[in-house]
């Protein structure tokens, strides 16, 4: 097993710089610290957790608030927890899982009662009640997902602006003029969920600057009434050459709903899409689509979790950072 000595021995460092990276007793350069990290990493270093408490005053736990909707695909959600679980692990920290319904209770009382050194927010809605509840607590925390008010938070999140530009410009460039935009259920938009606005919003906007034809029609999240939306879009528009998926439940039915219709991709009709690799090999998709990179999301949110606890202020401003839309072309637009 892995020892201190052994961290700094690879890292090239002191022994008291691993600890004080550890801790954030001291502030320390950040090549140093991705040193130190890059050897915590390599050797699977787990510090001590209760030793690492009396020293510091920390638990070495950061709490992640999930919600889980009845109405919404669950395995959207999941393909966030690993990355989050992972990157807290490289960095000695363990995750504490809540998933309440009152979502703001469930902060206050983990905040309150010292169970956890930091807080990640993930699935964030305008007007989420759990980022005002954050803003009350000592705890720093991060949030996945963009709320209306980001005053005072780290926030991180996919650019879905630019996902749906992307999309729309890859479509029209290769001579689509007629589209049809699949996008989440009415009540993911209704409940808050920015993600669902800003993807539709940027892409009607994109396809009437092209002079484009976009009809965009919300999906729908379960069984049977998925089928039964997809098949009246396509029915409803029968002239569209191209359809863009913005709905991980109806992309995940849409390979065997063309099949049934004789409908060939991309000879017939050409796709596009936005979900993760991981999503892709989950459910044999083989659309072009942009990568949402819950990966690096969740990288991306811990890193800047665990610098703001060690640093506080010191860790820089607070802001939004939007991750670039990456497009993976996989063949299915002709």
């Amino acid at each position: 097993m892995a020892t201190i000595g052994d961290v700094a021995r690879v890292a090239g460092v002191s022994r008291s710089t691993v600890s004080y990276a550890l801790s954030g007793k001291r502030s320390i350069s950040p090549e140093t610290r991705r040193r130190v990290n890059d050897a915590i990493r390599a050797l699977k270093f787990t510090p001590n957790a209760g030793a690492r408490s009396l020293r510091t005053a920390q638990t070495g736990v950061l709490g992640l608030l999930v919600q889980f909707h009845e109405d919404e695909f669950a395995p959207a959600m999941l393909q966030y927890l690993l990355p989050i679980t992972e990157a807290a692990r490289a960095l000695g920290y363990d995750i504490l899982i809540m998933t309440e319904n009152d979502g703001a209770e469930a902060l206050t009382r983990a905040a309150e009662s010292g169970m956890v050194d930091g807080l990640v927010l993930l699935d964030v809605i305008d007007g989420d009640p759990r980022v005002d509840a954050l803003r009350a607590t000592q705890q720093p925390g991060v949030l996945i997902g963009l709320p209306g008010d980001t005053r005072g938070l780290d926030v991180v999140d996919l650019d879905f602006a630019a996902a749906a530009r992307n999309l729309v410009d890859h479509l029209y460039d290769l001579g689509h003029r007629d589209v049809v935009l699949v996008s989440p259920p009415r009540h993911v938009f209704d409940r808050g969920g920015t993600y669902s606005w800003r993807f539709r919003d940027a892409a009607v906007q994109r396809a009437s600057e092209l002079g484009l034809t976009l009809t965009a029609r919300y999906g729908e999240s379960q069984q049977p009434a998925i089928d039964e939306n997809l098949h009246g879009i396509l029915d409803e528009c029968p002239d569209a050459t191209g359809i863009i998926m913005h709905n991980d439940a109806s992309v995940a039915a849409l390979p065997r709903l063309l099949h049934e219709r004789g409908v060939r991709v991309p000879d017939d009709l050409s796709v596009v899409s936005l979900y993760s690799r991981d999503f892709a090999r989950w459910f044999s998709l083989p659309y072009t689509a942009i990568e949402s990179s819950p990966g690096l999301l969740g990288k991306v949110a811990i890193t800047q979790l665990t610098e703001r606890i060690a640093h506080g202020d010191e860790a820089g401003p607070h802001g939004t950072r939007l991750v670039a839309a990456e497009i993976i072309d996989r063949g299915s637009t002709r």
